[in-house]
């Protein structure tokens, strides 16, 4: 525990005080999107970067109260395009290492929340910029290499959206610290403080976003709270990149401790700390009704009740009205289903077509889809890659086994899987006449679409149809050039996606323009990259102070004997 103790003693010399509502912090705007056309000189310096780590396997530790610790007990990353290539040996954290992880973050706690905002806010921002500048191939990189994004994916992941969060969390966490009471008494001053939680934050990240670990850790951190980040193992790699980003712009020891470890000891440890005051958690609905459960019945050890934030993915729709535009519809589905092999959380993955649009839809489909290359992220010519691991492939193959044995289901593009290189899964196309097959209805987080065509004058009950077929909420669009058609769609489908699109595809939220997060079976819809994220992480307190003395106990209403 001498990294723990050590921490106290660094934090103890910080002065004590609470955070200053009138600091006034730069004002954030999105991070630009290099390109990486060919020829340029972004390209060229990634392709140099990606170079270099050709053939070389990184040691990843736990990081615990700042000591690095090698545990020995290691799992393998491998790239998942080419899965005999080790990138990384992760050392797990047993569950004596847990539980000193999180002796570390409560001894850290006191310290780091009494911190001024304004330097918790510096920190930020300084890791921001190093990610923005130094570091910005290092993040993409290992990205690509870990997760199978190509360049575009990883820039708008691992670089600008984890960016954007840094910079608009400053903004938005100033937001709150200047939320205070207008109102007044006569000689009465009311306040309000914005504490950090009591007890520690225990964040568990996916493999899809990079951008999601780096926000799932640093922002309860900004906000004055200890930290236990779970890294996915198929994205560790690129989070500890993130990681020793937020080390070297500032995180104090113990603030944010860096904790792989498999999923149940990880759950079962911090769910078992009467401590645990918020989990903060991207991944499946089954996870995350597990990690509930876990709580549940455990609410009557906890000193406070654990607060949960959670985003667990969707079965989301296009749905096509007859007065859409074909070419920019076709054009979005194929981004909305395919990009990054459709393990967005958002990715559209069921659509909806009026009967008299469908021939058409159906040519353009299927050509574009001839011209969809698959293949290494490191070659700039993929649109795509792999699925990110075996458990994925196996799952996804077994969808398109369903549909090849289904009798209401037709395949119209790709539908073959080969994962003796890499993880490999063709872009897949089906079309069913069942509207509540369950390839409609389950979230497959794999690149296959699934169609349904509908009768042109049954558009109110299409619109029923999209409401009831799947129990998530995450994200859908509509396609209608009426008017009217958008009004009702946006009416009846209100409760049917958290992130809801106008004629654009239902991927690709930004920070800072459409707060993420979807309700229903998708997640606590706490929005992500929005204001209303960092009230999760406080806990208020109202002050009232009175300047000048009680002279009275009693009341004119009250008549004294």
């Amino acid at each position: 525990m001498l990294g723990c103790r050590a921490t106290s003693r660094l934090l103890s010399s910080l002065q004590r005080c609470y955070s200053s509502p009138a600091v006034v912090v730069p004002t954030a705007t999105n991070e630009p999107l290099l390109t990486f056309a060919k020829g340029s000189e972004e390209r060229r310096q990634l392709q140099k970067v990606l170079a270099d780590l050709s053939g070389h396997v990184e040691e990843i530790p736990c990081v615990i109260g700042g000591k690095e610790v090698f545990s020995g007990n290691i799992r393998k990353q491998v790239a998942p395009f080419d899965h005999k290539r080790v990138i990384a040996n992760i050392h797990y954290a047993s569950k004596e290492m847990i539980k000193e992880a999180i002796g570390c973050a409560l001894a850290a706690r006191e310290k780091w929340d009494n911190t001024p905002f304004e330097h918790r806010a510096a920190i930020l921002l300084t890791a921001a910029d190093l990610l923005s500048t130094k570091y910005r191939n290092a993040a993409l990189a290992t990205t690509m290499l870990g997760q199978a994004k190509t360049a575009h994916q990883a820039e708008i992941d691992a670089t600008c959206e984890l960016i954007d969060f840094w910079r608009f969390g400053v903004q938005y966490a100033q937001g709150v610290y200047q939320t205070q009471p207008t109102l007044h008494s006569q000689r009465v001053w009311n306040r309000l403080v914005f504490r950090g939680l009591e007890g520690f934050v225990a964040s568990i990240s996916p493999f899809n976003f990079t951008a999601i670990g780096g926000n799932l850790s640093a922002s309860p951190a900004l906000m004055g709270n200890v930290v236990l980040w779970k890294p996915s193992d198929t994205a560790t790699l690129s989070n500890w990149t993130v990681f020793k980003i937020l080390r070297e712009a500032g995180v104090p020891d113990g603030v944010i401790n860096f904790v792989p470890a498999h999923g149940p000891d990880f759950g079962d440890q911090v769910t078992a700390s009467a401590d645990l005051a918020a989990v903060n958690f991207t991944g499946s609905a089954r996870t995350f009704k597990l990690l509930w459960k876990q709580i549940g019945e455990k609410i009557d050890h906890y000193r406070t009740f654990p607060k949960f934030v959670g985003e667990c993915g969707g079965k989301n729709y296009h749905l096509v009205h007859p007065s859409a535009d074909i070419e920019s519809m076709v054009n979005c589905t194929v981004r909305g289903a395919f990009e990054f092999s459709g393990q967005k959380c958002s990715a559209t993955s069921r659509l909806y077509v009026p009967q008299t649009l469908w021939p058409k839809i159906q040519d353009l489909l299927v050509s574009a889809m001839k011209e969809l290359k698959v293949g290494s992220p490191e070659d700039f010519s993929s649109f795509t890659s792999s699925v990110i691991d075996e458990p994925a492939f196996d799952r996804i193959a077994s969808y398109l086994e369903f549909a090849k044995s289904s009798s209401d289901v037709s395949i119209l593009a790709g539908g073959n899987a080969d994962k003796s290189v890499g993880y490999f899964v063709e872009p897949t196309i089906l079309l069913t006449s069942n509207p509540k097959n369950r390839l409609m209805e389950e979230e497959i987080f794999g690149p296959v679409l699934t169609v349904y065509v509908y009768p042109d004058a049954k558009w109110e009950q299409t619109l029923d149809l999209v409401n009831e077929t799947s129990p998530y909420g995450l994200t859908g669009s509509v396609f209608a050039q009426d008017r009217h058609v958008v009004e009702e769609s946006l009416r009846k489908l209100r409760h049917s996606a958290g992130n809801f699109y106008v004629n654009d595809k239902s991927t690709g939220s930004v920070v800072g323009q459409q707060p993420f997060g979807g309700s229903r079976l998708s997640g606590t819809n706490d929005k992500a990259g929005a204001p209303m994220y960092f009230l999760k992480w406080t806990s208020a307190m109202a002050i009232k102070e009175t300047f000048v003395p009680c002279t009275e106990w009693g009341y004119p209403s009250v008549d004294r004997q």
